[in-house]
């Protein structure tokens, strides 16, 4: 297995692969990593491109973070030469809205086994108030 990268290469490698994805789009952007652990934090806006009609925050665009991180920090824990992760399953509980300001999500892995890693995504604003709870399982896939 390859030995962890360092947070800053792992930093720049996951925001130079946003370009020309959903995560530009978007505006997520990668700002912390703990390599050894799995832990990743990423930030979105919250502007006019995630709205839905109501003017507040979209869950789906909640969902799409939560997502990007909590996939992004599986790889982390992977031999990317060997191994990949895929999402398997989502689910997530919004308990608050937004219509300005920034999202914070911080995925944690609660479970590396050989074949799936389960993370919960927390997404908070900028005052630290919940916004959403989110649980990830992503497949580990062998490379061929």
């Amino acid at each position: 297995m390859n030995a962890p990268l360092d947070k800053d290469t792992v930093l720049q490698r996951f925001n130079a692969a946003c370009k020309g994805t959903l995560m530009e789009t978007l505006n997520i952007t990668y700002v912390d990593a703990d390599p050894a652990t799995g832990k990743l934090v990423a930030t979105m806006p919250v502007d006019s491109r995630v709205y839905q009609p109501m003017q507040i925050l979209h869950g789906g665009a909640t969902v799409a973070l939560a997502e990007s991180v909590g996939s992004a920090a599986s790889q982390m824990l992977l031999d990317p030469t060997k191994e990949a992760a895929v999402g398997l399953e989502i689910s997530a509980n919004h308990v608050k809205s937004a219509r300005t300001g920034i999202l914070i999500a911080t995925a944690e892995c609660l479970h590396k086994g050989r074949t799936s890693h389960l993370f919960q995504i927390r997404v908070e604003n900028e005052q630290g108030e919940l916004i959403s709870v989110v649980k990830l399982l992503n497949f580990v896939k062998q490379r061929r």
